[in-house]
């Protein structure tokens, strides 16, 4: 069975007209004969809106109950049976009623499609989930209903219904939106112009980005490879060298001549990743194109200027930005260079600007990498058996086999040659040829012992002799340094690669990659040093390592991190190759060492934030709540105190008896204030001591009405490890909540058991219950969930008993009651060496 197409009408705010624009799409598909339905389209009372309705079949909704209330959602089941062709489905973001087939409407909209069925949709741009921060720092608003932005991507087609800042407000004030009663407070929030003007920008740059991937996947199945100019992409080639910073502002000029320009910066390098290019260049040149707001690409190719058209014609790029090659005028003998070749190849739909900077026709001045040295012994053993060898080889030949022949000789002096080459580099090679060359000619040449030469033919064979030595002798040299760069490089790699992991892994701390560091470059201490200014004095934020230097001007090697910071090395200088892996790791620990001040800060803000809050709810508490009870009390001391009435007893008692209430509300309102004030300045300190369920439960239920709980309590239960008081509390407060939420007539059920190596203790209502998304939300302090009655606390019962419970080594946690309540489970710890006594006898279940 086909997928049916999914067609989505994206609107910046509500009002604009989607689901108008949805309705006339219906219309329009019904006349031509479309089986077309109303799967579910909510009119929010709007006239307008509410005529496109008539003249379209709609499915019945489906009525959903839900904490005492009626519900409608789309009955996917009946339009799954209905099976039409096209079906409407607005507010795609929407989350259905608990008990619907699905959670979020895009999922019902996902099987309509997966059936078959053509569905048409709306949603807003504030609901999209990757958008979610941005609209929350916009409007204020956090979007809590939000569809994923695949779902929306993949949609086979989207329509923008966009409508002025200023022509949606004067739809609001008309009353074409809201009720009259909310468009005041409407404009004066979420519908402020700048709010619009955010979120219409928002959708016109999201909608523009998904023009661009349809423009790309046209382009591409069609093998278009002609530059289609839709949107100005600029290309700067970069080589690497110091005049790439002036190319990639130059080409952020241009970009911003052109709406929606976008800079592409790219590096051609070679396949055998050998490169004259500086990698910390390249790393600046990178941070710069970003922070201009471009992009960085890394591409592979022999052939530069090939490669490079390539890649401008794959991004559908309009223009290149090339500098003027820095050879000097004799290196243009052996080509035109990469600028000359972009330029004539690049045909008339790509424009080609060639810059011209400071470093042009100053020569490549590149520092070539020659990581690859082969050591000082390597070295001397090269020299010997060039020099030296050539020598012995001669008196042996002399002495001991002096009619091998002219040819032999050649060989073995050769030989001589290949092994000078291979051990000691290209200048030990040219010494062997040049000292073999000549005992060759004293020697074994006729006639010998002179430098003449009588035979022709001896004159050849010795020329070819020092050309092939030579030629030999590069071609080792330069595959020995290739293999021992190459090597170099790997390592290089690897060190880089495992910094890079480790540090987007999180494991990495500031004294860690210090000591990495210090391992690493086999140094005896690394500091990481900084100050504030010029001016101001060096302070170390983190070193490891015997006697760490102070200043950078005391260090072996020292690596600069921007204008104010700096990486001191000591223990041994560092060779020019490897500070470019230095230069990371130095980078990386400002990195680290930024990130851990910025969690720091936010732990702090956080922190004040928290206490800000509580300081709120408790300005709120001690203003309200705690004034309730101070209000009866003194209503009841006043009248009893009145001369102007004449209490009889049963009066004077029910007074007093007011009394005593408040004065015990009070005092566990301000015990509850005062326990979790414990809390949070973490001074609670527990005593543990073994301890029997059984025996602590029906103590905390003194302050409790009479026949509201019932126990279900083994004896058989294990030992706890607790502190008693804290326990006692802990279910005290518990079994208070529940009580509190219980319907009448139905009591709070405490039962324990003991599982595996934790003893669990449950208090189990049938009250309204909690939605998941709130389970954790309760438990935060001064929180009172649904609808709880004015004076009932301030919401600090269950923040003390999770409090407590965490303290003594427990835990408490909230779930669901079968068939309806809440369930507060209390899971602690069994005491040490103390099973289940008495496993024969039964529970004992009293009221």
């Amino acid at each position: 069975m086909a997928r049916g197409k999914l067609r989505i009408y994206l609107g910046a705010a509500p009002g604009v007209g989607k689901t108008y624009a949805m309705l006339s799409e219906a219309h329009r598909r019904v006349e031509r004969g479309t089986d077309c339905v109303v799967a579910f389209v909510e009119h929010h009372n709007r006239p307008r809106t509410e005529v496109m309705l008539h003249g379209l079949e709609t499915i019945p909704r489906k009525e959903l109950r839900y904490r005492g209330g009626v519900f409608t959602e789309m009955d996917v089941d009946a339009v799954l049976a209905r099976r039409p062709a096209v079906a409407l489905v607005d507010e795609m973001a929407h989350s259905n009623v608990p008990g619907s087939r699905n959670s979020k409407r895009w999922q019902d909209v996902e099987e309509l499609l997966a059936a078959g069925i053509d569905v048409i949709s709306t949603v807003n741009i504030q609901h999209l989930e990757s958008l979610g921060d941005v609209v929350e720092s916009i409007t204020g608003v956090r979007q809590r209903e939000t569809v994923p932005d695949e779902m929306v991507r993949r949609a086979d087609q989207i329509e923008l219904v966009d409508m002025s800042p200023q022509a949606l407000r004067r739809r609001m004030a008309h009353g074409n939106i809201y009720q009259p009663d909310k468009v005041d407070a409407a404009l004066s929030h979420y519908f402020r112009p700048g709010n619009l003007t955010a979120l219409r920008e928002l959708a016109l740059l999201w909608t523009a980005d998904r023009v661009d991937e349809y423009l790309q996947e046209y382009r591409t199945e069609h093998q278009v490879s002609k530059i289609w100019g839709s949107r100005e992409r600029i290309v700067v080639g970069l080589t690497g060298g110091p005049e790439g910073r002036t190319l990639i502002r130059r080409a952020a000029r241009l970009a911003e001549k052109g709406a929606g320009g976008e800079v592409l910066a790219v590096y051609i390098a070679r396949s055998d990743g050998l490169t004259s290019a500086s990698p910390k260049e390249l790393a600046v040149q990178r941070t710069l194109v970003e922070d201009l707001g471009g992009s960085f690409h890394h591409v592979i190719g022999d052939d530069v200027p090939t490669a490079l058209l390539a890649f401008a014609r794959g991004v559908n790029a309009t223009q290149i930005v090339l500098g003027v090659s820095r050879r000097r005028s004799w290196q243009y003998i052996l080509g035109p260079g990469v600028s000359a070749t972009v330029a004539r190849e690049s045909g008339p739909d790509l424009d080609v600007h060639i810059v011209t900077h400071d470093e042009a026709a100053k020569g490549r001045r590149l520092p070539v990498s020659r990581g690859a040295r082969l050591g000082r012994s390597r070295t001397i053993w090269g020299w010997l058996v060039g020099l030296a060898g050539p020598a012995l080889l001669t008196l042996l030949l002399s002495r001991v086999a002096p009619d091998v022949g002219l040819a032999n000789d050649v060989l073995l002096f050769l030989s001589l040659t290949v092994a000078a080459a291979l051990l000691g580099g290209l200048i030990p090679a040219l010494a062997s040829a040049a000292a073999g060359s000549l005992l060759l000619n004293w020697f074994f040449t006729p006639p010998l012992h002179e430098i003449t030469i009588a035979d022709p033919e001896n004159m050849v064979a010795l020329v070819i002799f020092v050309g092939v030595a030579i030629a030999v002798a590069s071609v080792v040299d330069l595959a020995a340094r290739r293999t021992h760069q190459a090597a170099r490089l790997r390592a290089e790699s690897e060190t880089l690669s495992f910094l890079a992991g480790s540090v987007l892994r999180g494991e990495t701390t500031l004294d860690a990659l210090l000591e990495r560091v210090r391992e690493t470059f086999s140094m005896d201490s690394v500091a990481l040093l900084e100050r504030t200014s010029d001016v101001e004095p060096w302070t170390c934020a983190c070193s490891v390592g015997a006697r760490p230097v102070s200043r950078p001007e005391g260090a072996d090697v020292d690596m600069p991190v921007g204008d104010h910071m700096a990486l001191a090395l000591s223990g041994r200088a560092l060779p020019a190759e490897d500070r470019r892996v230095l230069a990371a790791f130095a980078a990386q620990a400002v990195v680290v060492l930024d990130r851990q001040r910025l969690l720091g800060e936010a732990e702090e803000a956080r922190k004040l934030a928290e206490g800000n809050r509580i300081r709120t709810s408790l300005l709120a508490a001690v203003s309200h709540d705690l004034r309730t009870p101070l209000a009866a009390i003194k209503a009841a001391v006043t009248s009893l105190r009145s001369d102007d009435v004449e209490w009889s007893d049963d009066d004077r008692a029910e007074l007093l008896e007011s009394i005593e209430l408040g004065t015990d509300r009070l005092d566990h309102l301000v015990g509850n204030l005062l326990d979790m004030s414990r809390l949070e300045t973490g001074t609670v300190t527990p005593v543990i001591r073994e301890t029997d369920v059984d025996e602590v439960v029906p103590m905390a239920l003194v302050g409790v009405p009479e026949g509201s709980v019932e126990l279900d309590i083994p004896e058989t239960l294990p030992m706890v490890a607790v502190d008693r008081g804290l326990l006692e509390r802990t279910v005290a407060n518990i079994v208070e909540n529940a009580v509190k939420y219980s319907p009448g007539g139905a009591p709070v059920l405490v039962s324990a058991s003991a599982i595996a190596d934790r003893v669990e203790l449950r208090v189990i209502d049938r009250g309204p219950g909690v939605p998941d998304e709130a389970k954790d939300r309760i438990f935060a302090p001064f929180q009172r969930y649904g609808d709880a009655p004015s004076g009932a606390g301030v919401g600090l019962g269950l923040a003390v008993a999770r409090g407590f419970a965490e303290a003594i080594g427990g835990t408490l946690t909230a779930e669901d009651t079968p068939g309806g309540g809440l369930t507060m489970v209390l899971t602690l710890r069994p005491a040490a060496d103390h099973p289940r006594r008495n496993p024969d006898l039964p529970a004992t279940v009293t009221t």
